[in-house]
């Protein structure tokens, strides 16, 4: 079995559950006592989001570059950057190591590709939602992107910051996320992506008909598979 890095961190409430499902994924295939061999390295996160709101990305990414350097040396195999928004840095982090990083957008992107989906909503932090390096990835490879009204990215960055990102799960916030997927959806989305690791602690498949990709679930299966390979 491959040992999975976990670049973990931002924020700790989701890279638990990221631990949880690649040693249920690996449980499920394997059975008895088995589980998952990882590497845990959690940042400090009020650094990196100082970073991220003062638009010093270099420095986030140097940060990111030295866990993962240090991911490497304790014998990670393959390594997660367990954040859809620090995906921003992923060319500098990837960089600094010699052992592959699996980007979160390329495996959702395979995983909307797989259903026949080709017209997607995005949720996630406004970085996610506005920047490029994310949807790009999408749009590369045959995919078109819709996002929320700019009101509604600012209540959904909101949400997450104050309140996923600190364990605060809020019944007025499930409904606004899930009056916003309604439209997206009424604007011809054919699935939603949940493109922040939290969002997934809010909203589940059950509460919505627009198919769900939540990146969390779909990057933590990748890698408890590849590890598998091994």
């Amino acid at each position: 079995m491959r040992t999975i890095g976990l670049l973990g961190g931002m924020s700790w409430e989701s890279t638990v559950t990221y631990y949880q499902i690649v040693n249920e994924v690996v449980k499920e295939r394997l059975g008895g006592l088995h589980s998952a061999k990882c590497i845990l390295y959690s940042v400090e996160f009020d650094e990196i989001e100082r970073c991220q709101s003062s638009g010093d990305w270099a420095r986030s990414g140097e940060i990111l570059a030295q866990a993962a350097q240090s991911l490497e040396r304790a014998g990670a195999d393959f390594i997660l950057i367990c954040t859809n928004t620090m995906h921003k840095v992923y060319d500098q982090v990837q960089a600094a190591v010699s052992i592959p990083i699996l980007h979160i957008a390329d495996l959702t992107l395979s995983a909307l590709l797989s259903r026949g989906i080709r017209r997607v909503a995005l949720l996630g932090t406004r970085y996610t939602m506005e920047q490029d390096f994310y949807k790009q990835r999408l749009i590369d490879g045959g995919m078109e992107v819709l996002i929320p009204s700019e009101t509604d990215r600012q209540e959904i960055n909101r949400i997450i910051f104050d309140e996923l990102c600190r364990g605060t799960i809020s019944p007025a916030s499930k409904a606004t996320f899930l009056r916003v997927l309604e439209a997206l959806r009424a604007a011809g989305a054919e699935g939603a992506i949940l493109g922040c690791t939290e969002i997934g602690l809010l909203v589940h498949q059950e509460d919505t008909n627009l198919p769900l990709f939540d990146t969390t679930f779909i990057h933590a299966r990748a890698a408890a598979e590849r590890a598998l390979e091994g």
